[in-house]
């Protein structure tokens, strides 16, 4: 995989997409403890599981230059959430791939922003990192994620049991999808 010899940032016009920062550690941990928020996953997130998700972030952010990116408001410098893309060498079926993901506070739901930035991650991940494909995947009962997938011009690739989660659990069952890059 492709490194940076320092963190990528990328900018929307709304948005910065940025290397983590100690200050977003108390938003990210109120993000991760909201059960609308977290809906679509296993469980909320203690404070302490949310710093080491954040941690990881940073950490393969600072490795590779890239990865899942703290998302700013450029108006007020606000931390919303995360948007960015994940290597996945061997967890799924499908692997090796790098996804596209996103998880933003409830408050900044529909005004655009994920699609937004999952678009600036796109064109990073085909222009810069020069990938065959991107994939995205969520619960099936996820419409608004999967949406969001079709905005981005992603495309149904078939369903799948998560293998983190046990086949019989409710969420168990995603949805996968893939864009594949233009320029090839």
């Amino acid at each position: 995989m492709k490194k940076f010899n320092s963190p990528i940032q990328l900018e929307t016009s709304r948005l910065i997409l940025r290397q983590w920062k100690p200050s977003d550690l108390k938003a990210f941990a109120h993000l991760n403890t909201d059960p609308e928020v977290m809906l679509y996953f296993p469980s909320t997130l203690s404070t302490q599981q949310s710093d080491l998700l954040a941690e990881k972030f940073q950490d393969l952010i600072s490795c590779y230059g890239w990865g899942m990116w703290a998302v700013e408001l450029k108006e007020n410098q606000q931390f919303i959430g995360f948007v960015g893309l994940a290597d996945q060498p061997e967890k799924f079926s499908f692997s090796p791939c790098v996804e596209i993901g996103w998880r933003l506070d409830r408050c900044y739901w529909n005004k655009g922003y994920a699609t937004e930035a999952a678009q600036a991650c796109l064109k990073f991940a085909f222009e810069q990192l020069a990938l065959e494909q991107i994939v995205a995947f969520t619960a099936v009962s996820n419409q608004a994620s999967e949406k969001v997938m079709q905005r981005l011009g992603m495309h149904y690739v078939c369903l799948f049991k998560h293998s983190a989660l046990d086949a019989q659990h409710a969420l168990a069952e995603h949805l996968l999808y893939r864009i594949d890059n233009p320029n090839l």
